[in-house]
């Protein structure tokens, strides 16, 4: 297909989507630069070198960085600075980001420094999208940010790509950054005064892990709806709970969307119950699903809402207002408007996971089960069945548990206490996209003790959102007769569910928002 002819992203700075993020990062939708953003870019760059020129003191132009802030650099040594800036800074530490992460991160700065206050010369932002469009993706470690003066580690190991230094991936190779620039056809440039400190300072980092993480969350929300639903008519559950009169007089918006899909989900079924028939009431973990399920989904919406915020924010330092004739030295580079949502995106997943592994138990226990055979097994003794599929999730869980300790509330001084409260926001960013993880693995648990659940209960009395789930877990995994290793069951189940848009694949099924 000719390149003119093919879906492209228009990056404007301040029109990116959390779903566009998506589309280029982990599907490699290409990027094109909005001409009239770039227009502003070179106006801001053009403003630059007249302070330059005059020989201004700016922080970051013509001073040093952090703590040496008032120590004066002349001009001549000013793209020798930029270069020790990144060199200095490239301090990442740990395994690197996976590709999708690293192209989410590039992508976020290109549309950042696109809005125009940064100073940097449009060939710098032209050489990013280029990578981005040719497959040319930093080595850029996870851990070494603080997420206060920007994520200025991992940053800095984009930056060195730039000018040919440090390492990036080419189809599928780990390359010096030099030759994985030479191999796509393009060419290294050379810093200029302020270009180092517009690359590295700002929260490209934890709101690219964050907006992948948030992404797949939301999807994690609808699939625990689901799964909750072939749970309640595998335990022959009470209908009653999810009548929208309950929900209609506490209308928080994650709850009545929850009930409202459960009970789509279960449309015709013959498997669960009314109040009174066989029992008045069900635990919590079925009853309550909508409001556990809906406080997490509420939890996501806010999340969404500021992260897409900052992905079309300006959070470098110092700002260039051009029409206002002046330099701005702030703090838009802290992390803490991130650092929060990623600590609620971690207890937002985690809960779904928690009243998961509730009902696998419920699923699996014979005192609890409702007659279904213990450990979901036809020779139970001889045949430990979902026995540690219970536990294998109890694990999981409790990881979850540890891992959601809030990271924002920690803080730690650096840079000679110039950088004095620090936010930890991608630590909490990448905690929050472990726990998501690790939360699909449950849920696949889940849906997979439904699955055998229903086989003994008759499949066909299924409602008609779950009889399709019920099918798409048989074509994947087959009914466990006896024994066999089920890790690999698991981790089938889990990438489907975190690979599939749930709500498109069950459109003409059972509609679920």
């Amino acid at each position: 297909m000719n390149q003119t002819m093919e879906k492209m992203t228009v990056l404007t700075g301040g029109s990116l989507t959390i779903d566009k993020v998506v589309e280029v990062a982990r599907f490699g939708e290409k990027v094109a630069i909005d001409q009239e953003s770039l227009a502003r870019v070179r106006k801001s760059r053009a403003y630059v070198e007249q302070l330059l020129n005059d020989q201004k003191v700016v922080y970051g132009l013509t001073t040093g960085f952090g703590k040496f802030s008032d120590t004066y650099i002349s001009a001549e040594d000013a793209q020798q600075l930029q270069l020790n800036l990144i060199r200095s800074h490239a301090c990442g530490i740990g395994e690197p980001f996976s590709v999708e992460v690293a192209r989410a991160i590039m992508l976020l700065r290109v549309n950042a420094l696109l809005i125009g206050v940064s100073g940097i010369r449009p060939e710098v932002i032209e050489l990013m999208a280029a990578m981005l469009n040719r497959g040319v993706t930093p080595v850029i470690p996870e851990k070494g940010s603080l997420g206060a003066s920007g994520d200025l580690a991992p940053l800095s190991h984009l930056a060195l790509v730039l000018f040919g230094e440090g390492e990036a991936y080419f189809r599928g190779e780990r390359l010096p950054g030099a030759e994985a620039l030479r191999r796509a056809g393009l060419a290294p440039v050379a810093l200029q005064a302020k270009e180092g400190l517009a690359l590295i300072n700002g929260t490209q980092v934890m709101t690219a892990v964050g907006v992948l993480a948030c992404c797949d969350a939301i999807n994690l929300a609808h699939w625990a709806d689901c799964t909750a639903a072939l749970t309640a008519e595998a335990l022959l559950g009470v209908r009653d709970a999810f009548d929208p009169l309950t929900h209609s007089i506490r209308p928080h918006p994650g709850q009545s969307r929850s009930a409202e899909n459960i009970r789509h989900l279960t449309a015709g079924t013959r498997h669960m119950t009314g109040q009174g028939e066989l029992r008045v009431q069900d635990a919590y973990s079925l009853r309550c699903a909508p409001q556990v399920h809906g406080a997490s989904r509420d939890g996501l919406a806010y999340i969404k809402e500021k992260l897409e915020i900052e992905i079309n924010s300006a959070t470098d330092n110092p700002l260039i207002f051009v029409e206002e004739d002046r330099v701005i030295s702030g703090g838009n580079f802290h992390g803490q408007p991130i650092a929060l949502p990623m600590d609620h995106l971690s207890i937002c997943a985690s809960e779904l996971a928690n009243i998961s592994e509730r009902r696998i138990e419920r699923l699996v226990n014979p005192h609890l089960n409702e007659g279904l055979p213990a450990f979901l097994t036809l020779n139970g003794g001889l045949q430990s069945g979902f026995m540690i599929a219970q536990y294998a999730a109890a694990a999981v869980v409790s990881e979850n548990k540890a891992l959601s300790h809030p990271a924002s509330v920690d803080s730690i001084p650096s840079s000679g206490n110039q950088e004095d409260h620090v936010s930890m926001g991608t630590i909490a960013a990448r905690k929050a996209l472990q726990i998501v993880n690790n939360a699909y693995s449950v849920l696949a648990i889940e849906l997979l003790c439904g699955a055998q659940a229903a086989d003994f209960r008759d499949p066909q009395k299924l409602g008609q959102g779950t009889r399709w789930l019920y099918e798409q877990c048989r074509i994947r995994v087959p009914f466990v007769s006896e024994d066999r290793v089920l890790s690999g069951d698991f981790k089938t189940i889990a990438d489907w569910m975190k690979q599939t848009d749930v709500q498109t694949a069950l459109a003409g099924t059972a509609s679920i928002s």
